[in-house]
């Protein structure tokens, strides 16, 4: 059995270390939260530690799933982070979404303290941390992947080298600048179609049976219209993200202008409130606009 570590253990991080404790993996946990990681004792060979240093000096290939680019950093490279603790060799392999840039920068500095360093950005929001079925995007040497990769299976299902450090960033930051985009398309949509007249859920029929199907829509619209915004995947850290969206496309010069306005829609329900509820909760915003609620008949 490997002697792995996991930091950050919130709502994706949790169960995904979970799983490897489960495998009869031993695992150092850090959290900020210290109750989170004695919470795991019960599921295996489980280290709790003070300090993401002390995680380091507890494993070989280590996991981490924070909430940002400067948590990412805080914990990796920072007093006490995890490279003042690193065994020759390690490995760590960050599955939290955070600026390219930065993987760039985390790579070299771990590299001359002899690690190597991936990013892996998860895809699949809770339930697919739960149900060990996340889709991991990876960017880093091919090898130390492959090296990697046999615990990726036992937190998911599917997994896509995208080539060197800080590509399974950029091809995360895609997939999400697309879902967000998509779902202030949805919200717009079913807010006129709404105050138009037509049924929510024959609405909804119609989209899964034409060209404008998407999984996405398929997935969130019960949840609006139920009114059931408990979190899978908050609005506050879309924003984040969609943030770092903006961020590469200024990097790149590449223009962005839905996404940007994406972002204002966003900012304006975590203005509301809404921050730490579920992203399709952003309708509401428009909702409020238009005076109308996207919801089943019966319940109007």
């Amino acid at each position: 059995m490997a002697k792995l570590g996991f930091l950050g253990l919130g709502i994706m991080g949790g169960p995904m270390a979970g799983h490897l404790l489960k495998a009869g993996h031993e695992v150092a946990l850090w959290s900020h939260t210290a109750s989170k990681a004695a919470a795991l004792t019960g599921l295996g060979k489980a280290i709790v530690c003070e300090t993401p240093r002390q995680v380091a000096e507890n494993a070989d290939i280590i996991f981490l799933c924070v909430g940002d680019t400067d948590m990412s950093a805080k914990v990796t490279l920072g007093e006490n982070g995890l490279v003042e603790g690193l065994r020759p060799g390690a490995v760590i392999a960050d599955c939290s979404t955070v600026a390219p840039s930065y993987a760039r920068r985390a790579a070299a500095t771990l590299a001359e303290k002899g690690a190597d360093f991936l990013d892996a950005p998860v895809t699949g929001s809770k339930p697919g941390a739960e149900g060990a079925t996340l889709t991991f995007m990876v960017g880093g040497s091919q090898a130390v992947y492959e090296k990697v990769k046999p615990f990726l299976e036992l937190m998911g299902k599917r997994f896509y080298y995208c080539g060197g450090t800080g590509l399974g960033l950029h091809a995360k930051l895609t997939q999400n600048l697309i879902l967000s985009n998509l779902l202030q398309a949805f919200n717009e949509g079913m807010v006129l179609a709404t105050k138009a007249g037509v049924d929510p859920e024959l609405m909804l029929d119609i989209l899964d049976n034409s060209a404008a199907k998407s999984g996405l829509v398929s997935f969130k619209a019960p949840y609006v219209f139920r009114r059931d915004f408990s979190t899978n995947f908050s609005v506050r850290w879309m924003h984040k993200d969609i943030g770092l969206m903006l961020d590469t496309g200024n990097e790149m010069d590449v223009p962005l202008p839905l996404t940007a306005l994406t972002q204002q829609l966003f900012r304006t329900a975590i203005a509301e409130g809404a921050g730490e509820e579920d992203i399709c909760s952003t309708i509401k915003v428009l909702e409020r606009l238009a005076g109308v609620e996207v919801k089943k008949p019966s319940q109007k």
